[in-house]
């Protein structure tokens, strides 16, 4: 989630201003692939560590006469699968508000068009999460949406209070 938002930054950093389509696709673009590739890396080295973690207790059982067997090893953690599932969920994110933003040509109608579909990205991104976590679906998107524009408030207003006091980003 912390990556996602650092590409909102980049994106209404970007948008803020009275900046060429070239620069508002490759900006945003190039803060997509880096973010998830930190989120894959970051990922893959949690949970392969829990995974070590794990192994070892199950080794240390297995001395102990503790064991349960291969049950337990079907339900170890899968560092590929999560790394992969979380660049994939950082680039679907990241794509929504790129694409709502390249096909609008008027930089203060561009900002709107991006809050709107990041605001029902964030919703469905909730809702999804509800769903697979089996929580209240309408709870979990409400807390994802308002995240999201405190999220989206403050780096706006920090963007703001930066050019204001003449420092460019």
């Amino acid at each position: 989630m912390a990556n996602r938002r650092k590409l909102v930054r980049i994106l209404l950093t970007t948008l803020k201003g009275h900046n060429g389509f070239e620069q508002l696709c490759w900006v945003p673009m190039m803060g997509l692939f880096a973010g998830a590739c930190s989120m894959a890396i970051g990922e893959f080295v949690s949970v392969y560590s829990q995974l070590d973690i794990e192994v070892a207790q199950m080794e240390r059982e297995k001395r102990m006469g503790e064991s349960e067997g291969e049950t337990e090893k079907e339900q170890l953690p899968n560092p590929m699968q999560a790394a992969t599932a979380s660049a994939l969920a950082f680039s679907l994110g990241a794509i929504v508000p790129l694409l709502a933003a390249a096909f609008v040509g008027d930089h203060k109608v561009r900002l709107g068009v991006v809050v709107a579909a990041v605001s029902l990205a964030l919703v469905g991104f909730g809702g999804v999460g509800a769903v697979l976590g089996r929580t209240p679906v309408v709870k979990s998107g409400a807390r994802v949406l308002v995240g999201g524009w405190m999220a989206m408030a403050i780096t706006f207003g920090l963007t703001k209070l930066l050019d204001s006091i003449g420092l460019q980003m």
